[in-house]
């Protein structure tokens, strides 16, 4: 096609959309469903003919949503300049015609082969120096300038096309960030980020302490990149670089598309749960909703971790958000690739629900006929006819499209917050002193168990607004900023209860060591501090206010400096150094309290120990008693004259049929009338309403 071919259809295009457009903008304000369910659909890889068969099969199980072409960029920019989208909007307008509305991903996730061998410097250096070669994806480098430059191209013309496309409610960012690149030109956008930072070359030193082994540097050019056993500032330094080099990477495509979007269609990108390669709270500060890609791979659901997954990423943002994708049974990528168990699926979309995810989408619809991942599980077959998960997942449309109308709007509330920074998490990954410390586990243990008794619990950065929590626990919490801790100590003083668990406040904004003893600038109000701490190498006995019970894998020696402070839990006889000595300390200050627990323990200590913080922060759980194996999950908003209307979601996980009994009569969602009580076989869901 010639240049003026492309203007001229272009220009006619343009006519025709926004005649289209502006004839559908008034039907179409808001998405039109409170609850989305989806999958991802990849026309682009099958017949044209065949897009309305697989498009009627959604149709039919309730779909209301595809995301499409974000690796689609060989087939919409064929050769460099020359855009092909016509096959897009024929795909928008074909989903349309099923009532099938369209979240359209950008393609640089994974570039044309004719961008690579024509711009080899967008290719990503590997740690070991070697270039990244084509025939995968994620093998860009995110650093690099005319690689952003090519992205933000194919963005604008995505934008210009179908921003204000009635049937396009949103737009994902590239897929699932991972990959770094460690080339010169990455090391010199590294230096200079340092340098911007630091100013000067002796305020670097003198932070870092690069006088141990003669680290330090008299030029910026001396620094490296080091990614793992290296000073502890410059290891952060790097990770810092690399979560505001993909915020960076990102917002040249966000601008774009903001530039030309109808403001009611949102922005994200899909975020992998607990992958920690880059900050999210960094990453996630321009976007709209946040995202993430739910997996569970071999095994079953475990309904903590995954919670806790999903209340992290609620947090980035503070709200609601979306499962971009999810497992339809199973997956290709894990050691043992079994599926989930028939209903396991269900249940886990009702868990997402539940946790405040306002869509629940599948990848994918159907495999390719070649490719990486032809064993992934799917909604169809390849030859386009239905799995037997298909009836299960149709199931659950029709369950969302009951229950919409109860969950508009709702959001889980919690008066529980936990910290949780990828700076602690970092520092703790590069120094273990006990290989088995995990930092996301620690944190599991606290929030599981008060999880358990308050049902919604937040997962937020230390660094925003805590005014509303009358419970604020930080485990792990191992890096603390200036302003962070003085946050702390103002939420303290006007009435908060501040937990913290092991290992917290040992280091400060560039790694080092706190000038004080742990927890660092909050001993003063704890009355206390941690004397010393030891990696565990079998477990030690802890007694006092919460039962006699154990310790493992990490153990501070805690001591009282002030008459204020009280010993909670004292160790037993262990390695003389800890015997009789505090494991757990408490003070009061004023309304509130600060707590430190020094000691990792065991479950059923543990769960008193939650007892204990919810009720000494004054928090009153709801009245209900739960089989083991049920889950409960509260979701409610208040309406504008003032009233309360909740949402109740039951999710029976366990390998028994159960009944729960509701401490009141409440509508009856997924069936018909009220109840004061729900029978849930294994896998069972109950979804109930009270205003």
């Amino acid at each position: 096609m010639t240049p003026i071919h492309s203007i001229v259809r272009s220009a006619i295009f343009a006519i025709t959309s926004a005649f289209f457009i502006s004839a559908h903008a008034q039907q179409k304000p808001e998405p039109k469903q409170p609850l989305y369910l989806g999958a991802a659909w990849y026309p682009e890889q099958w017949p044209e003919s065949r897009w309305d068969a697989d498009l009627t099969l959604m149709e039919q199980a309730h779909i209301h949503f595809v995301r499409i072409t974000e690796f689609a960029w060989s087939t919409m920019e064929p050769s460099e300049g020359h855009y092909d989208l016509d096959w897009v909007e024929r795909a928008v307008r074909m989903a349309e015609k099923h009532h099938i509305e369209v979240v359209l991903g950008t393609p640089s996730a994974a570039p044309p082969a004719w961008l690579t061998t024509k711009y080899p410097e967008t290719l990503r250096t590997k740690e070991d120096g070697r270039k990244d070669e084509h025939g995968n994806r994620q093998q860009f480098d995110w650093s690099n300038a005319k690689y952003r430059e090519l992205a933000g191209k194919m963005a604008e013309q995505m934008a210009i096309r179908f921003g204000h496309d009635p049937n396009v409610i949103g737009w994902q960012i590239d897929n699932e960030y991972a990959n770094e690149s460690y080339g010169p030109e990455t090391r010199a956008q590294f230096q200079a980020w340092l340098k911007a930072r630091y100013v000067t070359l002796d305020n670097l030193n003198n932070r870092w302490t690069t006088r141990y082994w003669s680290q330090t540097y008299s030029d910026w050019s001396q620094i490296p990149i080091e990614t793992n056993y290296g000073n502890p500032g410059l290891l952060l330094s790097w990770r810092r670089f690399v979560s505001d080099t993909w915020r960076s990477y990102q917002k040249v495509q966000l601008d774009k598309i903001r530039e030309h979007r109808d403001p009611r269609q949102f922005i994200t990108t899909n975020m992998m749960g607990f992958f920690d390669a880059y900050d999210h709270y960094t990453v996630s500060q321009d976007l709209d909703i946040a995202a993430w890609d739910d997996y569970v791979g071999t095994g079953q659901l475990d309904p903590v971790r995954n919670g806790a997954a999903h209340d992290l990423t609620r947090g980035f943002l503070r709200k609601n958000f979306w499962v971009m994708e999810t497992q339809p049974g199973f997956v290709n990528w894990s050691k043992d690739n079994n599926a989930l168990n028939k209903g396991e699926v269900r249940a886990m979309a009702w868990h997402d629900i539940g946790h405040g995810a306002d869509a629940v989408s599948y990848w994918q619809w159907r495999s390719a006929l070649n490719g990486q991942e032809e064993y992934h599980g799917t909604l169809v077959g390849a030859d386009g006819t239905p799995v037997p998960l298909y009836d299960e997942v149709a199931q659950l449309g029709r369950e969302f499209d009951k229950a919409g109308s109860a969950l508009s709007g709702t959001e889980p509330h919690s008066e529980v917050a936990l910290l949780h920074s990828y700076d602690s998490r970092w520092a703790v990954n590069w120094q273990r002193h006990n290989q088995a410390f995990d930092a996301v586990n620690a944190l599991l243990g606290y929030y599981g168990p008060l999880r358990d008794l308050v049902h919604d619990v937040d997962i937020i950065s230390p660094s925003v607004s805590l005014s509303q929590y009358k419970l604020v626990v930080a485990p792990a919490l191992n890096l603390l900023t200036d302003e962070q801790a003085k946050k702390l100590m103002d939420y303290v003083r006007n009435g908060g209860h501040l937990v913290f668990g092991q290992r917290s406040v040992m280091k400060d904004d560039d790694n080092g060591l706190q000038p004080e003893r742990q927890p660092g600038p909050l001993a003063a109000m704890l009355g206390g501090r941690v004397e010393q701490f030891y990696a565990l190498d079998q477990e030690v006995p802890v007694t006092g206010d919460w039962g006699s019970g154990s310790g493992k894998l990490w153990a501070e020696q805690l001591s009282v400096k002030d008459p204020q402070a009280r010993v909670l839990m004292r160790y037993g006889r262990s390695n003389g150094w800890l015997d009789g000595q505090p494991a757990a300390i408490t003070r009061s200050v004023g309304k509130g309290s600060i707590t430190y627990i020094g000691a990792w323990l065991d479950d059923k200590t543990m769960v008193a120990a939650a007892k204990w913080m919810v009720e000494a922060s004054g928090i009153h759980p709801l009245a209900i008693k739960l089989p083991q194996g049920v889950d409960l999950y509260v979701r409610s908003k208040t309406g504008t004259s003032g009233d309360l209307k909740t949402v109740w979601i039951l999710v029976n996980f366990g390998k028994n049929a159960a009944t729960v009994s509701l401490p009141s009569q409440m509508s009856d969602v997924l069936g018909d009338g009220r109840v004061t009580s729900v029978k849930l076989d294994q896998y069972g869901v109950a979804v109930l309403s009270k205003e």
